[in-house]
């Protein structure tokens, strides 16, 4: 039987991945207003990690949670191409989410540090560190995060068109509902 809305887990999963998303981002750029060596410095990258860490944890959930609970159908006045996009979008959503938190696991190890989550736990770099290749892999790992913000805003955008243009119910089938 063909499920109309996803589920309240689906949804929660969903919004919390995007603010993770945004939160990790912010973070990047936030070590910039403090020097070298400034405490204020260290805790955005530790805040980064851990919230890298968490969203790890959150996207496995999330395909989990779709494998076992499917997706809505998609509208029947979707076009055959809308369709494909729309799965394509999808599939390279969660492609980036897991390459990007892949590659600043990787990234991490590479500059010699360890993975800590809030200090709950840490995980010692299992390589040495390498410098040479953990500036190709932070760049790769930049490239995703650029990536996931412009697939992410097409989907977004895609979804306001949906609701707005078309008039059907693809945004509202992730809405908490009221």
């Amino acid at each position: 039987m063909p499920i109309s809305s996803y589920k309240p887990i689906q949804k929660a999963l969903h919004w919390a991945i995007f603010l993770l998303v945004l939160a990790c981002y912010g973070l990047t750029y936030s070590g910039l207003f403090f020097a070298k060596g400034d405490p204020g410095r260290a805790l955005a990258w530790w805040s980064h990690i851990s919230l890298g860490l968490l969203l790890a944890a959150l996207v496995a959930g999330r395909l989990v949670a779709r494998l076992a609970l499917g997706a809505p159908e998609l509208p029947a006045t979707m076009s055959g191409m809308e369709a494909a996009a729309a799965k394509g979008a999808h599939l390279l959503l969660y492609v980036l989410m897991i390459g990007i938190v892949g590659l600043g696991v990787a990234l991490t190890w590479l500059r010699g540090d360890a993975l800590t989550f809030f200090g709950l736990f840490t995980l010692l770099a299992p390589v040495a560190p390498n410098p040479e290749l953990a500036r190709l892999v932070k760049d790769a790992h930049e490239l995703c995060a650029d990536a996931i913000l412009i697939v992410a805003g097409l989907h977004a955008a895609a979804a306001l068109w949906h609701h707005y243009v078309r008039g059907d119910d693809v945004l509202t089938r992730m809405l908490p509902r009221r």
